[in-house]
């Protein structure tokens, strides 16, 4: 099973120095992939930027969004920044997308959040023309540049509701989960398995999932701070209840690998909770 590490870009304050720094460290690192989260109504940063600059000072480690909110943008410009960044990658991203459950985050944009399963629908459809040189509308020509990866960048959907975890099945090239209970991300992904061959696809769908960690004196009151921070939109019970859920030990990290290596899990991606640097290196002392 491979691991990824997440970036702390999500993290209000963090400096660009860090965030730089961290991709480095990681890139010489034991890791797969950094991976990075999704917000528009959060002092985080934006996703595809953050990544940009990630390949530019990486040159191993795949660049993953751990997930994108594709409906709050243009389905034309978002394949379009997706296949730069492959590019400027050398063929290293891998796009998780998914429509997100922060109702703010569609107001800012002015999107509908009530019709965002359905226009996540449509996104998936446009980006693959895109991505294969044809017209996102006809006799306009096609967007470039071409990904160096055949068909666009590797593409993961997130989900949990049963209709759009079946999307993965029949769009992507794998599923990505949340990190909790390995049975049940296991009972989500046999439901992409299973939209997958329904579809006639060949070979089998990515299994991914993440965790939230903080290692180290002091790392772990901060980081129960951070994911009630950026949880407080579902009430104090349920932030709490969040917080107690990061992983704060090399016991706690160890057995969540073996159970979801147990289950068949492709990739783990480690998402931080605080920005002190020394969280890559204890990762890596803990996976490596």
């Amino acid at each position: 099973m491979k691991i990824g590490i997440g970036l702390p870009a999500n993290i209000p304050g963090v400096s660009r120095d860090s965030v730089l720094e961290w991709a480095r460290k990681a890139d010489s690192g034991p890791f797969s992939s950094v991976g990075i989260i999704d917000r528009v109504v959060y002092p985080n940063w934006d996703p595809l930027i953050t990544l940009a600059a990630a390949a530019a000072v990486t040159q191993r480690v795949r660049l993953m969004t751990t997930i994108l909110i594709a409906p709050v943008r243009d389905a034309t410009l978002l394949a379009k920044q997706a296949a730069s960044i492959d590019v400027l990658a050398g063929g290293r991203l891998t796009l998780g997308l998914g429509v997100g459950r922060r109702e703010d985050d569609y107001t800012a944009v002015s999107g509908r959040f009530d019709r965002r399963g359905r226009r996540f629908e449509e996104q998936l459809a446009l980006m693959k023309r895109v991505w294969s040189g044809e017209d996102p509308v006809d006799g306009t020509g096609p967007v470039g540049p071409e990904p160096i990866q055949s068909g666009g960048p590797e593409l993961l959907i997130g989900a949990f509701a049963p209709a759009a975890i079946k999307r993965a099945g029949r769009w992507a090239d794998g599923y990505l989960g949340g990190g909790g209970d390995p049975q049940a991300a296991l009972a989500m992904y046999a439901t992409v398995v299973e939209e997958w061959k329904s579809c006639g696809r060949n070979g089998r769908p990515r299994f991914v999932a993440s965790n939230a960690f903080a290692l180290g004196p002091g790392a772990v009151d901060r980081g129960a701070d951070q994911v009630r921070h950026y949880n407080q939109f579902l009430g104090p019970e349920a932030a709490d209840q969040a917080a107690r859920r990061i992983l704060t030990s090399p016991e706690d990290i160890r057995k969540v690998i073996q159970e979801f290596e147990q289950v068949g899990l492709d990739e783990m991606v480690f998402l931080p909770q605080v920005t002190d640097l020394d969280q890559v290196d204890r990762l890596a002392e803990i996976v490596g």
